[in-house]
């Protein structure tokens, strides 16, 4: 199976969780690192894996002033990797 497919069957969370995934990560005050963790750790406590640097890169896109749950979804069906 390709990656690409791996992406394709990322579960739909729940508008709560990734509301308060994009919460941790703007009232923490942390860097670019520990956001990729927080990121690294909601996906991998759901049974997903993701690279260091997309994390980072899916973590400073959910921080965006105005990210919607949806915007947050499809921001993490795009680096979360099925494990």
């Amino acid at each position: 199976m390709s990656t690409q497919e791996d992406r394709t069957y990322v579960e739909k969370f729940t508008p709560t969780d990734l509301m308060t995934l994009r919460g941790e990560l703007l009232q923490s005050g942390v860097d670019s690192f520990q956001a990729a963790q927080i990121v690294c750790n909601f996906l991998s406590g759901r049974g997903y894996g993701i690279s260091t640097d997309e994390a980072r890169d899916a973590a400073s896109k959910i921080e965006l002033h105005g990210a919607t749950a949806d915007h947050i979804q499809a921001e993490l069906e795009r680096v979360a990797r099925a494990m």
